[in-house]
């Protein structure tokens, strides 16, 4: 196989009459990121329990930092960090607590677990809350610890099952920085989400699963350019249908009216936005804002699974067997 980080080949997993997975394959080089993207079922978190030895395959072969998930689960299991949907710190103990607690069940031993729940209590911004009970922390804070109790073991892969959940916009923005600084330093991150704006930040690499098939697979870039080309959009500031319909008529046939916008396709990038902004001025026209629109990860969803606007996926997730 391989000599990625993570490799898969041809996964595939039924539970009785359902078939979570069918076929997925991937490929997630060192020192990077990929995003699973995927509605509620679509079977992100069955791959993500294949990929870290807790779940057995019907068929397929996967290997994780070298070695096989199914022949030598314990040389994976030790190379792996893992986050999953929901906090499970003990609420009862403080956070410096539950992370000495599990560096000594790594066989970190006494001292240097105490070391590595002090450095990622730093790193993680939680020096002020470490004596204080997790019952007593924010969505936010529980994640972040969640975060550092899957590294006190230094692993060489990370998989984080959907970790920003339910968080809010800030805290989102403090996990996206922390796991960009994890890969500068090295670990491979393997992320299942479903917000498409998180996958876009992040990702070096998309794999799209629908009904338990790889979709699509590519760079953010890759899949963004694989539905068409980017658009010029003129927004005028009121809605005004004979404004609308006069813009429409000067940018021609392929112009479309939606909402205050006017879109036209943008066959030479750039150059088409120059000369629609050179037509509006001597039309004399009031224009609110006039801008070269590229495909978004909404429009790749939408395309490649048949699922209008990425339903499902922007919204914070219900379910838990995705």
């Amino acid at each position: 196989m391989s000599s990625a980080a993570i490799s898969a080949e041809r996964l595939a997993r039924s539970f009785g009459e359902t078939h979570a997975l069918v076929d997925v394959s991937l490929e997630v080089p060192s020192s990077s990121v990929c995003a699973l993207l995927g509605r509620n079922g679509a079977g992100k978190t069955t791959a993500v329990r294949i990929l870290t030895t807790l779940l057995s395959v019907d068929s397929g072969r996967a290997q994780v930092a070298g070695f096989d998930v199914f022949s030598q689960a314990d040389k994976v299991r030790a190379r792996i960090g893992v986050t999953g949907q929901t906090a499970t710190m003990d609420e009862l103990l403080t956070g410096r607590e539950n992370l000495d607690i599990i560096g000594r069940f790594c066989h970190l031993g006494a001292a240097t677990s105490r070391r590595r729940a002090d450095d990622l209590l730093r790193e993680f911004d939680l020096v002020d809350a470490r004596d204080r009970l997790v019952k007593k922390y924010s969505g936010g804070m529980r994640r972040r610890l969640d975060l550092a109790a899957s590294l006190i073991a230094e692993p060489e892969v990370l998989f984080l099952d959907e970790p920003t959940t339910g968080l809010d916009p800030i805290s989102r923005r403090e996990m996206w920085a922390a796991i960009r600084t994890l890969v500068t330093r090295g670990t491979t991150v393997l992320l299942t989400t479903q917000y498409l704006d998180e996958a876009d930040q992040l990702a070096d690499t998309i794999v799209v699963i629908d009904q338990g098939l790889v979709v699509a697979q590519g760079t953010p870039e890759q899949l963004k350019a694989s539905i068409g080309r980017p658009h010029v959009r003129v927004t005028l500031p009121d809605l005004d249908a004979s404004a609308l319909e006069r813009v429409r008529s000067v940018l021609g046939d392929q112009a479309e009216i939606h909402g205050l916008s006017v879109s036209v396709p943008a066959s030479n990038g750039l150059a088409t936005l120059s000369e629609v902004v050179a037509q509006l001025e001597l039309m004399g026209m009031p224009v609110y804002e006039v801008g070269l629109e590229h495909p978004s990860l909404d429009e790749v969803f939408s395309i490649v699974t048949g699922h209008s606007d990425g339903a499902g996926m922007t919204a914070p997730a219900t379910e838990k067997n995705g």
